[in-house]
């Protein structure tokens, strides 16, 4: 079956409503993604026959051993790892990050340096900096090249160095949706064994990840940016998966991705989870692996959101008092389909409130990336709005949202 939006936004109940007498359109997918009917059937399913704990001997405890199971399948799939053992599950990648960044920097010792960077959502520097500060260590900033809000490359090849511990590093800026290559900045971290630790939150919906490609220590993602629910992913290589000491239990277990999943896990999320990720697979012959099916799925929504890109920057260009942080050129690969605006004299909290009015969603602010605006030094100023396409929206949406905006300037 070939990928249309329109049978897409079929199996959304959201995309459908009717709120105040007025269509809804949502355009902001960066900020968390709407969830297809089969993923919240999945999760009432799940909570409704078999709501048990790991470990009993019984049917709904042995189903939701198999939901684990079949979770870390998924996962596995999703993001190409080793194994399906490699997968960590938690409530949100920020908790995630938190409670890895305990495990990793147990051996730090004073002086060695970390790295971190200015287009990362503080999720993934202010956990390496409570760390840093716990045991000592420095902590050095990549700069943003300020042209088209990429990362600084050069400027980080110029902070490593043989005490350099780990580099922490976005996929994708989820404020400009500027895209960073990440086996160049593995490359680097190699050649003085630093370990390297990526978001992927906000590039996870938009470009199949494949952690043995990128040759990454770490990799982590929310389930509920990619059409699924609350539910923290990460991704822990296998020279790391036992070699980590993590906080946890003293009964719980010492092998495999159980060391570092603390507590009862969220198994209707997981539930949930299985299908989000059947979900992103279906349009490819069903004989394929998941895997397979991923891939030639993925392919049909990066098209469409290329195209949903170049009809909004051509847009744009009708707008000079618009400006855009971020790459503007329609045919480039190195970004997602999200867009950072701000108007000349019209306050982005403004924009979003009349926006939201007329129920067409978008965000405005700082969205955690502090060292982003701050480095452009429109902190202060109210940050901007961010405008967000998945591969459910449509040019139709695009254009509704260009003709509200009009009426505001």
């Amino acid at each position: 079956m070939r990928f249309t939006p329109e049978k897409v936004r079929e199996q959304f109940h959201a995309l459908a409503q009717i709120h105040n007498q007025m269509p809804v359109t949502f355009l902001d997918g960066p900020g968390g993604s709407q969830v297809p009917k089969q993923v919240i059937d999945a999760m009432g399913h799940y909570l409704g026959r078999y709501n048990s704990n790991l470990g009993g001997h019984y049917f709904s405890s042995q189903q939701t051993v198999d939901v684990m199971q079949k979770a870390r399948c998924s996962a596995q799939a999703l993001l190409n790892a080793e194994s399906k053992h490699n997968i960590v599950f938690g409530a949100n990648m920020t908790s995630l990050t938190f409670q890895l960044s305990r495990s990793i920097s147990r051996d730090w010792q004073q002086d060695d340096e970390v790295i971190v960077t200015a287009l990362d959502h503080y999720s993934n520097v202010s956990s390496w900096q409570q760390a840093a500060d716990d045991k000592g260590v420095n902590v050095h900033q990549v700069r943003l090249d300020e042209h088209d809000c990429t990362l600084d490359i050069d400027h980080l090849e110029t902070l490593i160095s043989n005490k350099t511990k780990l580099i922490a590093v976005t996929y994708a800026s989820n404020t400009t949706g500027s895209m960073v290559d990440i086996e160049r900045v593995v490359e680097l971290a190699k050649r003085v064994n630093a370990m390297v630790y990526v978001d992927a939150v906000h590039c996870a919906p938009h470009h199949l990840i494949d952690v043995q490609e990128l040759g990454c220590d770490f990799l982590v993602c929310s389930a509920y940016k990619f059409f699924g629910p609350h539910l923290g992913i990460a991704y822990v290589s296998p020279k790391w998966l036992q070699r980590l000491q993590p906080y946890k239990v003293e009964p719980a277990t010492e092998l495999g991705p159980g060391r570092f999943e603390t507590g009862t896990q969220n198994f209707e999320a997981l539930a949930g989870f299985i299908e989000t990720v059947n979900y992103l697979a279906q349009w490819a012959e069903r004989s394929l692996t998941l895997r397979q099916r991923l891939i030639e799925s993925f392919k049909q929504y990066t098209e469409h959101e290329a195209r949903l890109s170049e009809h909004f920057l051509l847009r744009l260009k009708e707008y000079p008092d618009i400006t855009l942080f971020g790459i503007n050129d329609p045919s480039s690969l190195k970004r997602t389909p999200t867009f950072a605006l701000r108007i000349k004299g019209i306050e982005p909290e403004l924009i979003a409130r009349s926006l939201g009015e007329q129920n067409i969603c978008v965000w405005n602010g700082h969205f955690y990336a502090l060292g982003l605006v701050r480095q452009l030094g429109i902190e202060k100023e109210g940050g901007v709005v961010r405008v967000g396409f998945m591969h459910y929206n449509t040019f139709e949406e695009i254009d509704r949202f260009f003709d509200a905006l009009a009426k505001l300037m």
